[in-house]
């Protein structure tokens, strides 16, 4: 039976350590595979990505796909059972690569077009029975950005996360590296 645990946080929040290590945990020993949606954009970007992989264990597998997570599984051959774990991190990065590939679409069409990828993405985990971890952003406690970009994200963001929490067995709040329950897993 499969299961799906949101990690939310701010940034530098401790999210996605807490993230891996409730992977590791999950898996047990068997193996997790890293989907990785980050893209190097700068010198920073590429330093955190650094940081994220010398972190994980090396028999961790990484998927890369910053647009199509679903469609990278699937190329990568991953079947029923083949992977207990399944850590997606992060959701935000997803949301923001889809702006950024879209820009100028319609905010509803865009996310109607996001939203849709999420539940393809919970359904997937569910079609190949694996429990899965997702790292996302938490805006709700940001203030409102000021560009209209920066807002359109924070907007879709918080929508998508909506969306995912209410699809999940549990969701997790990590506050200064302190995990919150906040969503229980159901008996």
């Amino acid at each position: 039976m499969s299961s799906i645990h949101l990690v939310l946080g701010g940034i530098r929040s401790g999210k996605s350590a807490y993230a891996e290590d409730l992977a590791a945990e999950i898996a047990n020993g068997q193996p997790v595979i890293y989907v990785a949606t980050g893209t190097v954009t700068d010198d920073e970007m590429a330093e955190r990505i650094r940081r994220h992989r010398d972190r994980r264990p090396a028999t961790w597998q990484t998927v890369e796909s910053p647009l199509n997570p679903v469609g990278a599984l699937r190329e990568s051959g991953i079947q029923t059972g083949s992977a207990p774990v399944l850590l997606l991190d992060s959701l935000d990065g997803w949301v923001s690569n889809l702006l950024i590939e879209h820009e100028g679409m319609v905010a509803s069409e865009l996310e109607a077009r996001t939203v849709g990828a999420v539940r393809r993405f919970a359904s997937y985990v569910g079609e190949i029975d694996a429990d899965a971890v997702v790292v996302s952003s938490e805006v709700g406690h940001s203030l409102v950005a000021t560009s209209s970009l920066g807002r359109q994200f924070q907007d879709l963001l918080g929508t998508v996360n909506q969306e995912m929490a209410a699809t999940t067995d549990a969701v997790t709040l990590v506050v200064a590296g302190i995990p919150v329950r906040v969503k229980p897993l159901s008996p």
